[in-house]
């Protein structure tokens, strides 16, 4: 995912150093595939799936614990790190800040945010 995500660099940038330990470069996993077919994977605004870039369109989401316990970023970074950046989240969405800031997505049915499909031709022997 990339690290221009707004709800990481907005709101909870503690979660980038995370996310960057957990995460294998896509050209590295491409070579240690032998070779790989790299596909953008845009995400709907509907995605239903639940992982990190899921809701980005429907910023509320991240602020229940529910959603942020089933994002493997989030729940590694934990709730006491991402709390004040949270908090500023919910402050922005209930003075209509988020929205005024973000409208461009308002209507977008789906958004490229770093998401790669990576494709290679493998045969089992």
């Amino acid at each position: 995912m990339t690290r221009d995500f707004w709800l990481l660099r907005e709101y909870i940038p503690e979660a980038v150093a995370v996310d960057r330990a957990m995460a294998v470069p896509v050209d590295r996993l491409a070579a240690l595939l032998g070779g790989a077919r790299i596909e953008p994977m845009p995400v709907p605004h509907d995605c239903t799936d639940g992982f990190a870039a899921a809701y980005w369109r429907r910023p509320e989401a991240y602020l229940d614990p529910v959603v942020r316990a089933g994002i493997s970023m989030l729940a590694r970074t934990g709730d006491e790190r991402l709390r004040a950046g949270l908090d500023l989240l919910a402050a922005d969405l209930a003075s209509g800040r988020w929205h005024a800031r973000h409208a461009d997505l308002l209507h977008r049915e789906h958004l490229d945010l770093g998401y790669r499909l990576v494709i290679a031709d493998t045969t089992l022997d």
